[in-house]
């Protein structure tokens, strides 16, 4: 790896092709080996017990018969000696089915326990532009309908496929005991199979991929119109949202009977074949019986034979369709274990320990896409200093505070904290330092206490109520019937957006950081609850060096400076006194809501 090259741990090539996707999921079946080794051991004591019995049946029968031909009585005795051993064997085959699912069951659980962590831990180090062009329903249903399929499917089909091979394997050297001429005629069953495996294999599989895609879109419309409901309703858009729903349904109903009628058409196709091959298997060797070549015992033994031998044949369809549908199900899964994760680079980049300045931004570069948004971006942060940053919609404000937090990766240049280079930190040694209250408050349902200790998981009680004390939170909290235990739904809409503002700045007290972000902080609420908001904020700004981006300009007139940003450069700074009397950017913005306070 070269010399500043970042490092993009765990990155595999996507699978192209069926038999890579199955040898790669395989990998992750490794610390159940020893499961595995178990349940081909038990497959093939059980599948010996299946493929003797009509061994023996067919001895019975012609114990029965040579009695009765010679006139000489049937000996019972043996003759139930001959059925207890069978059923035996039975009763033996059935214990090892039971312990073979159950085995496997623990097996297919196993493995997407570990898909599922390795894909928790991807979406942890994934960077925010990946889920800026997914959407959070597709990757939902990656999540939880993928992987619930591959550990159906393969506690399933993997059985039935580990069962089927050596059942035929069993099967065909039995029957070559008999006779090699009807083992012929009983093996015309796999070039046939093989056709029509060949015939719809293709459609299966590309239908079965279609499927789970337009699941998660599906899934994605649902949440969307779950979570929106009330902007839907207030616009009228229901007809245009069911438009939608019928759209993606409909694409999935498509989808959905084309891969289970291609996968499903298999079946009836070798249950066919297999018939057809019964009979001529009967006529062959009725001829045999009559020349005396086999024994009629052998003959029903032989014929139980085929029929144990074209059944997983048969049942090879449902195994392949199966195979199909987890084949479907971890490519979607291995495409996002195979996305770019977030640079952690091997190079230290150059740190100036020396800088007066708490946060530097030295002639930064970034953009979204191949155009720049931020061409050459500088500016110095002094210790404990509250820099507020004002602009028109797309300036680049939030843009800003994220190349801080380095959720997005600069172009050019560095941004340093306390002298040293910010790619030089690791992604947790950086978000340790930095802390943000934003706009959308994010609450996660549980209890207020546990929302509030979100901000430091090792605090004390004492140091959780401080927090809720200084953030305002003490006083509406004491008052609810459950105080701090009350658990918040799942909208969090049980207690109002002022007051869930006011949980996330007591998170922000509690975690303490070095660097605080406040983001459009007071934009969703009343002015009274605003005055509150703006008081805890105060509180929280001291000591701490701070970025306010704000809209309303009357939260920021107390700033140490304010910048004023334009196409992703600075173009104005001061205090406000300084930038209302220049008559620029800034003094356009704040004529034009003090005019619109008024009217």
């Amino acid at each position: 790896m070269s010399k500043g090259t970042p490092m993009n741990r765990g990155v595999k090539a996507t699978p192209k092709d069926l038999s890579g996707t199955l040898k790669r999921l395989m990998s992750y079946m490794k610390e159940s080996l020893w499961l595995i080794v178990l349940v081909a051991v038990i497959a093939i004591a059980g599948t010996l017990l299946q493929v003797l019995s009509p061994k023996l049946l067919g001895s019975a029968t012609t114990l029965i018969f040579a009695g009765i031909k010679a006139k000489t009585g049937i000996d019972f005795t043996k003759l139930a000696m001959i059925l207890g051993i069978v059923g035996a064997m039975y009763v033996g085959k059935a214990i090892a089915d039971f312990v073979q699912q159950w085995l496997m069951t623990v097996v297919s659980q196993n493995t997407t326990k570990t898909l599922r962590n390795e894909l928790k831990t991807k979406i942890n180090e994934l960077p925010s532009d990946y889920f800026d062009k997914h959407s959070n329903g597709n990757l939902m249903s990656i999540a939880i309908n993928d992987m619930d399929n591959i550990a159906t499917m393969l506690q399933q089909s993997l059985t039935q496929l580990l069962s089927s091979v050596i059942l035929v394997i069993g099967v065909i050297w039995l029957m070559l005991t008999i006779s090699w001429k009807l083992t012929l005629v009983a093996a015309l069953i796999l070039p046939c199979s093989f056709l029509i495996t060949k015939l719809f294999t293709p459609k299966a599989q590309e239908n079965f991929k279609k499927y789970l895609h337009v699941q998660g879109s599906l899934n994605g419309q649902i949440e969307e119109a779950f979570n929106g409901h009330t902007v839907i309703k207030s616009f009228n858009y229901e007809e245009k949202s069911e438009q939608q729903f019928e759209t993606f349904n409909k694409e999935m109903y498509e989808a959905g009977w084309k891969s289970k009628f291609f996968g499903g058409s298999m079946m009836p196709a070798m249950i066919l074949l297999k018939n057809l091959v019964y009979v001529v298997i009967c006529t062959v060797g009725a001829v045999e019986v009559a020349a005396g070549a086999i024994l009629i015992g052998n003959l029903q033994a032989f014929l139980q034979y085929s029929t144990q031998f074209s059944q997983p044949i048969s049942q090879f369809s449902q195994i392949w369709s199966g195979i199909l549908s987890i084949v479907a199900s971890a490519e979607r899964v291995f495409e996002v274990l195979d996305e770019e994760e977030r640079k952690h680079y091997e190079q230290t980049f150059p740190n100036q320990l020396d800088d007066s300045a708490k946060v530097r931004f030295d002639h930064v570069q970034f953009g979204y896409g191949e155009e720049l948004l931020m061409k050459d971006f500088s500016l110095a942060v002094a210790p404990k200093e509250t820099i507020a940053i004002v602009g028109h919609t797309g300036a680049g404000k939030t843009t800003l505070v994220h190349l801080l937090q380095r959720f997005y990766e600069i172009s050019g240049g560095s941004i340093k904290i306390d002298g040293i280079d910010s790619r030089n930190f690791t992604h947790e040694q950086l978000h340790q330092k930095i802390g943000m209250v934003l706009q959308d408050t994010w609450l996660f349902s549980g209890t207020i206490y546990d929302n509030i200790k979100y901000g430091n998981p090792d605090a004390t009680k004492e140091q959780v109520y401080a927090a809720a004390k200084a953030a305002f939170v003490d006083e509406f909290v004491r008052k609810l019937p459950e105080g701090y235990e009350t658990v918040l739904n799942e909208e969090t809409n049980n207690i109002s957006q002022g007051q869930r503002q006011l949980i996330t700045i007591a998170r922000a007290f509690l975690a303490n950081p070095e660097i605080l972000i406040l983001d459009e902080a007071t934009s969703n609420v009343d002015t009274r609850t605003e005055m509150l908001i703006q008081k805890a904020m105060k509180q929280l700004l001291v000591g701490r060096t701070s970025f306010v981006v704000a809209h309303r300009l009357s939260t920021i007139y107390d700033a140490d400076k304010i910048i004023v940003m334009d196409q992703g450069d600075v173009v104005e700074s001061g205090n406000h006194q300084e930038l209302l009397e220049a008559e620029g950017v800034y003094s356009d913005i704040y004529n034009s809501q003090f005019l619109s306070d008024v009217a």
